[in-house]
């Protein structure tokens, strides 16, 4: 048998698994590489790994023998029951102190039942999210370790030194907190992702329908704004998909592409994390939903037989003018998607006793994500000037940059529904914002309402808050109210 040698070992062999091994390779670990259908294992060594110090393992228990001590197993399978069943199969190979890695979209719930399963048996047990596709993983993702805290000196360096770097050096890549947190933070970044790819296409929306503009021309606008406030990698491959031309005839490939979304999961798990919380997430709901709107292909193409419309098209409008107003709404929008996040993250740490670095967590996703941005590096800072800030609209970067937005976004949302172009996530942003600053709702009518069918009871502006009062409102009701709880 061969000596024990290896740093760590990857399972699973698809395009994410192969490209962090050979990530882990070049900064010098020794990397021992398994899949359940060992073949894969023959071709990876054959082909992507030649030449590599990469060992293959056709088992199980090999490849837990060619591991130094403690030895560190990353998972990179498909979330739900494979993770468990190759946590069994990894069982009676370990011994207490060694260490277990999801490295897929695991639901934090799932992580947080596993790093107590393992450390019941004297394991240590990390779930971390890694973001950046194919090329991040090869060269550089996002890494969002938590679990076991006890692990993350024994996976650090690894982690670490594969990761993306910002400008400064500093690794995107830091220990989250304890039981699901780091796929919690995960899936707040797929929430956030599935917002940001909405809000461009709305964007892209406005622009082709409602002012005419040629793919070609819209990859000129998003280059440009690629070079300001909106810097980052999801307007950057916008820019390139738009000048992309199909290779059989030369026509803008986007064009070709049908308008119907799939989704695998992580931002409907973000908007059930929310109703659980009670935190309004309204613009990455709005974007989920979206993509279940656009699935819809078939219905849809009936109901504009049925409804048809007028024309999308804005008249008059000053172009160079109204795509500067798409810029500042998007940029508006784009900045609630954040504080709603952050404000999710907020909850879920309070509930489940995570001390989570808000700064630390938008330095992680500064590079190597799918929604790294300039922009990110103004959150770190507004959470280094204040540590205790309660909502990034309340931070004063972003206090300026929304009042300086405010009537562009305006415009352009209240353009679009004149015009009955669908800008789901502009409007709910606008939405959300407005409420926010609101001083007072009318939920001081859906409270009566709600003591009127159901005697829920309510508070009263002239009374201390925490008393709770019940009106009669007919006349032939009883004096007795419903007990108060909140969901």
């Amino acid at each position: 048998m061969q000596t024990a040698q290896g740093d760590i070992a990857v399972i699973g062999l698809a395009v994410m698994g192969q490209n962090l091994i050979l990530n882990m390779n070049d900064h010098g670990f020794t990397v021992v590489a398994y899949n359940r259908t060992t073949a894969k294992v023959d071709e990876f060594l054959a082909h992507e790994a030649k030449g590599t110090k990469i060992i293959g393992a056709r088992s199980v228990q090999e490849m837990v023998s060619l591991l130094k001590r403690p030895r560190r197993v990353m998972l990179m399978v498909k979330a739900g029951a494979a993770v468990d069943e190759f946590i069994e199969q990894l069982l009676p190979h370990l011994e207490p102190g060694d260490i277990v890695i999801d490295g897929g979209n695991s639901l934090f719930d799932d992580t947080a039942r596993r790093v107590k399963y393992l450390e019941s048996k004297g394991l240590h047990y990390i779930g971390t999210g890694v973001s950046g596709g194919e090329e991040g993983a090869r060269f550089g993702p996002s890494i969002m370790p938590g679990g076991s805290a006890a692990a993350w000196p024994h996976v650090k360096p690894i982690f670490q030194a594969i990761a993306a770097k910002v400008d400064d050096g500093s690794p995107c890549c830091d220990w989250v907190g304890e039981g699901g947190a780091g796929h919690y933070v995960k899936m707040v970044h797929n929430g956030i992702e599935y917002g940001d790819m909405q809000l461009i296409c709305e964007a892209y929306q406005l622009m082709s329908e409602g002012l005419g503009m040629t793919p070609d021309e819209m990859s000129a606008v998003f280059a440009e704004w690629n070079q300001d406030e909106l810097d980052s990698y999801l307007v950057e491959i916008t820019r390139d998909i738009l000048a992309k031309k199909d290779e059989q005839d030369g026509a803008p490939l986007v064009d070709k592409i049908l308008d119907t979304a799939g989704q695998k999961g992580t931002g409907k798990w973000t908007v059930i994390s929310s109703a659980d919380l009670g935190i309004p997430i309204t613009l990455m709901a709005e974007a989920v939903y979206s993509r279940c709107v656009s699935a819809m292909k078939s219905l849809r193409v009936e109901a504009a037989k049925v409804f048809g419309g007028a024309s999308r098209r804005i008249e008059n409008a000053e172009r160079a003018a109204f795509v500067a107003d798409i810029r500042r709404a998007l940029y508006a929008s784009k900045i609630i998607s954040y504080a709603q996040g952050y404000m999710l993250m907020a909850a879920a740490a309070e509930q489940n006793g995570w001390k989570l670095n808000y700064g630390g967590i938008a330095l992680m996703w500064r590079g190597g994500c799918i929604i790294r941005s300039a922009f990110l590096g103004n959150i770190k800072d507004a959470f280094d000037q204040n540590p205790q800030l309660q909502n990034l609209l309340l931070a004063p970067f972003f206090e300026r940059a929304i009042k300086q937005s405010e009537a562009s976004w305006r415009r352009v949302v209240a353009t679009a529904v004149q015009q009955g172009i669908p800008v789901p996530a502009f409007s709910s942003a606008l939405a959300f914002f407005d409420g926010f600053r609101s001083a007072r709702l009318p939920a001081n009518l859906l409270q009566a309402q709600r003591d009127y069918f159901g005697a829920h009871t309510y508070e009263r502006v002239d009374r201390p808050r925490g008393e709770f009062f019940h009106t009669n409102w007919t006349g032939s009701g009883g004096r007795t109210a419903s007990s108060t709880y909140s969901v």
